[in-house]
């Protein structure tokens, strides 16, 4: 990479978004795999010829984007459908996600990968892993209240993520996103200030 990479992550849930929204208003380039993925399974997104091969028009919804709704339940359901589906996004998504960050111009960059850890795919390029995280209720709750998906539904896609435990043994650095927005920005700018004074300084 032409700058380092800082690896963000957290369960779903967790405050990777805000945590992410808070270094890109700091001026750090940030590369987000969840926004690229949604731009390739869009309406006229790259990778939607090849899901709609793959999983037929039952895969897509009425404007020609993923129905991620239909394909949560599908792939949830069966994990051969779940593989499948990751074999034609993973490449593409890192593919576009190399191509970003080279482009990034700044001290160094954020790379947000909600499974950084759970494959090896992305962790060659890192500089420094954070993670972001909260109590699994608080996860669950947050979660429930802004998709409408139920405590078990939740739990579901949790218990398909790395154990909180192992991903904060794994991270480099740790934001613990309990609390309200506030502390979660005031942290951010914390890890901020450390990796303009590390990343950089190690580049000299």
């Amino acid at each position: 990479m032409a700058i380092p990479v800082v690896g963000l992550t957290g369960g779903i849930g967790s405050g990777k978004s805000a945590a992410a929204d808070r270094f890109a208003e700091l001026g750090v380039p940030v590369v987000d795999t969840d926004s690229i993925a949604h731009q390739l399974t869009g309406p006229g997104g790259t990778a939607m010829p090849v899901i709609e091969r793959a999983f037929g028009p039952s895969a897509l919804a009425g404007d020609g984007s993923l129905d991620r709704a239909a394909m949560r339940a599908r792939v949830f359901a069966d994990p051969e459908e779940r593989h499948r589906l990751e074999a034609i996004l993973h490449p593409a998504i890192h593919a576009e996600s190399l191509s970003r960050l080279e482009a990034a111009v700044g001290d160094y960059a954020v790379l947000v990968v909600p499974l950084l850890f759970e494959s090896n795919r992305y962790l060659p390029l890192l500089a420094r892993t954070l993670a972001v995280d909260c109590r699994e209720e608080v996860q669950v709750e947050r979660v429930m209240r802004r998709s409408g998906l139920s405590a078990e539904a939740v739990r579901a896609i949790m218990a398909a993520q790395l154990p909180r435990e192992q991903r904060l043994s794994r991270a480099d650095d740790v934001i613990d996103n309990s609390g309200g927005l506030a502390e979660l920005r005031l942290q951010v700018d914390a890890k901020h200030s450390y990796y303009l004074a590390n990343l950089v300084k190690a580049l000299l």
